[in-house]
């Protein structure tokens, strides 16, 4: 997430950034590096999507540009997937979002050509073994974007996904040595992406020259068989 802020921000936005409290002093690093705000919120609270909204709506007067990069992992392979690690990864990558972008429409905190950026992945294209909570949360981001598309054209907006392969993070970082490896190798590239990649493509979709790029779904992913 620091990467798209601070590519934003290079390109003239006013940031915000947003995160669970428990990420308060990382999330204050970022905004104060990058000369924005940082709002602490819990996503899948009940009232974060008003909370959110009326604190773009004072601080900002609304919103040119939304990213959604909100994302957690519970990985397990589907026989030991516990109830909890299926719900709380659907809650965190996929409802909130739905609930966040509804409440930005009623609100009309959008302003005109406004777009919307939500971060999906190859695993929501083509799953992957031991993501079956992860894989679906993001094919149901891909299919939010395809359904919303219409709707947001009517406003004069777009909605669009990124889907990274494998980036090197902190996340990817913490999976067994093998697993990484194996994300590494499996594109043309034969290398993982860097979060510098993510962040590139979302500023491109947040200029107003892409307003006849809707309803997609743009691969970050170095041409990964994964879904190919």
């Amino acid at each position: 997430g620091s990467a798209i802020a601070q590519t934003l921000a290079r390109d003239g936005a006013q940031v915000v950034v947003v995160d669970v409290p428990a990420a308060g002093s990382a999330l204050a690093e970022v905004a104060n590096t990058i000369g924005g705000t940082a709002f602490q919120v819990d996503i899948t609270a009940a009232d974060a999507p008003n909370r959110l909204a009326g604190y773009i709506e004072q601080r900002h007067g609304g919103a040119d540009v939304f990213v959604h990069n909100a994302g957690i992992t519970r990985d397990r392979s589907l026989v030991n997937l516990s109830a909890e690690n299926w719900s709380s990864v659907l809650a965190v990558n996929l409802e909130a979002q739905l609930r966040i972008n509804e409440t930005l429409l009623a609100r009309n905190v959008l302003h005109p050509n406004a777009r919307i950026i939500c971060i999906s992945s190859t695993s929501g294209i083509a799953g992957n073994r031991g993501q079956t909570n992860y894989a679906a949360s993001k094919a149901g981001i891909i299919g939010m974007v395809q359904a919303l598309a219409p709707a947001m054209a009517k406003r004069d907006m777009t909605i669009n996904a990124v889907a990274p392969g494998f980036i090197e993070t902190a996340m990817t970082k913490a999976m067994p040595f093998a697993t990484r490896e194996i994300g590494r190798r499996i594109n043309s590239l034969n290398q993982g992406g860097l979060p510098v990649d993510v962040a590139e493509t979302v500023a491109w979709l947040g200029q107003l020259g892409t307003a006849g790029v809707n309803g997609q779904i743009i691969r970050v992913c170095g041409q990964s068989i994964l879904g190919a």
